[in-house]
């Protein structure tokens, strides 16, 4: 087998070596194609280093590479998070390979250059935004939302010299607006620099690979206005993780759930006369054995006040489990008033067993919060899909859905937060909340199982937004209708696109309205 290495410098080959056993599949496969200057779409398991793949021949690059003279040629990398937890993560795992290249590089008495790393999302404060401005990095970390700003703002100079990017969990936008939006900003941004950059995208939950191909390429049009895929290589290093997975139904029958109970004679005036069996008083204690049990567990929710309500119940049974008030015994669902889904008495007094995590959160809690996970600290957090997408969470060896995921991509990706190392399996156990939610959970853990993941298909002609899109880029500089539209016939969502719908969303911009048309 050939080293797959071989086309690195000698610094970063020195730290892969002995920081690593070996190369993992996608990288083997990956760093060919992508020191080609291949356009590449890499499908690999969670925890097999998928990031590194794409991340590793960039460093090579730009730690034997002169510096451009001029700073707002500085940034040459760009990388493209869908979630700001996420980005915030990539830009912590990149400091250990950029520490080891440069002591590397002395132990070897190499001169390198050590790439700077910056990170703009929607929780970048103004000053540091002007910051990046003035003073570019090498490696830019950001958001679809944020890159649109940028490239809507006189930021957009500090991307001209762009060579390289790299888009993680496609899957996550691929079939949305939010992809067709981002993939318009790509095709602004080629606009912008004086070579096409390359586009690196990764996934562990991605099918079918083609559509997902072409949706990452984009197009190229010819002078007389064909429309052809741009060439993609696609690097199937997909395969089976281990999974163990559970569906716990914390009571004997679920067929009760959700019946009315007459109060009986002892009961309370203040008592819900529609009160009604629950699932929640046999689930509590059941989640929270589990979290004592293991050293870091991560409980999914599909809502943030779910997740506020879990974490505050759970912290509750912990603290009267300590003085003695729960014997950690589980009672038959008691009636409790309609449309509740826990008995909660506020915040718990004390430190915190438990905590929750989603997007309304400040940007200090969540960093908070994820460094306490990322580093063993945290017992147990409830999260919502703000925690979902490939972030790094090592010392979570189990993770709990509470309901059924929804979908394989969706269960897959949540249950492979846990165990997310090399060789390492997959730790889950989902809760359904009643029947119907029961048969989902199974199907779904199913399909798992077999790796069945759902089909994605990008979205056609979104006009809504062509239509935003075509306003930022007409407030920034004039635009030739030629060339307006080669440019959106290269996204690969409008590469379709008919004279005709564009000239209405183009009179329907300009004020002449043609309702009738559309």
């Amino acid at each position: 087998m050939s080293d797959p290495l071989v086309a690195f410098a000698d610094p970063v080959r020195e730290w892969f070596t002995s920081t690593f056993r070996e190369a993992t599949a996608p990288q083997r496969k990956g760093w060919p194609a992508i020191a080609n200057g291949d356009h590449t779409l890499i499908l690999a398991p969670t925890g097999t280093g998928k990031t590194l793949s794409a991340f590793l021949w960039a460093l090579n690059r730009l730690s034997v590479e002169d510096v451009p003279e001029d700073p707002k040629a500085r940034t040459r990398v760009l990388y493209l998070s869908p979630l700001r937890a996420l980005a915030v993560d990539v830009e912590k795992n990149l400091r250990a390979p950029l520490q080891g290249i440069g002591f590397a590089a002395e132990r070897l008495g190499t001169d390198v250059h050590t790439p700077t790393v910056g990170v703009r999302t929607g929780d970048t404060s103004a000053a540091d935004r002007r910051q990046l401005v003035r003073h570019p990095p090498d490696i830019l970390i950001t958001t679809p939302e944020s890159l649109f700003l940028m490239l809507t703002s006189q930021a957009r100079e500090t991307l001209a010299n762009v060579e390289a990017v790299i888009i993680d969990e496609i899957h996550a936008m691929a079939g949305t607006k939010r992809g067709a939006h981002l993939m318009f900003s790509l095709e602004r941004l080629e606009e912008l620099t004086e070579r096409s950059p390359q586009r690196i995208a990764l996934s562990a939950t991605q099918r079918p690979l083609d559509e997902i191909a072409r949706f990452l390429g984009g197009n190229e049009v010819g002078v007389d206005g064909t429309v052809s895929p741009r060439p993609v290589t696609i690097v199937d290093a997909g395969a089976r993780k281990e999974l163990q997975i559970e569906v716990v139904v914390p009571i004997a029958d679920m067929a009760n759930l959700g019946q009315r109970i007459e109060p009986g004679p002892d009961a309370s005036p203040a008592a819900s006369p529609n009160a009604r069996r629950s699932i929640w008083p046999s689930m509590h204690p059941r989640l929270l054995e589990l979290i004592e049990e293991h050293r870091s567990t991560l409980v999914f929710s599909n809502a943030r006040r779910l997740s506020e309500r879990l974490a505050t119940r759970l912290n509750e049974l912990a603290i009267e489990k300590a003085s003695g008030e729960f014997d950690g015994s589980v009672a038959p669902p008691p009636a409790l008033g309609a449309g509740d889904e826990q008995i909660g008495r506020g915040a718990a007094e004390g430190e915190e067993l438990v905590k929750a995590h989603h997007g309304s959160l400040s940007r200090e809690r969540r960093l908070q919060i994820e460094d306490e996970l990322k580093r063993g600290d945290l017992k147990g957090l409830v999260a919502t899909s703000s925690l979902e997408l490939g972030i790094d969470m090592g010392a979570v060896d189990l993770v709990v859905q509470v309901a059924s995921p929804g979908s394989v991509a969706s269960g897959m990706q949540r249950i492979g937060r846990a165990g997310h190392q090399v060789g390492q399996p997959s730790v889950g156990k989902i809760f359904p909340k009643h029947r119907a939610d029961l048969l989902e959970a199974a199907v779904v853990v199913d399909r798992m199982h077999q790796g069945l993941i759902e089909e994605t298909y990008f979205p056609r002609n979104p006009l809504d937004v062509l239509a935003q899109q075509l306003v930022a880029m007409c407030a920034m500089d004039d635009w030739e209708l030629a060339d307006l539209t080669h440019l959106i016939r290269r996204c690969a969502n409008f590469g379709d696109l008919s004279d005709e719908v564009l000239g209405n969303v183009l009179d329907l911009l300009s004020g002449t309205y043609p309702s009738e048309e559309f």
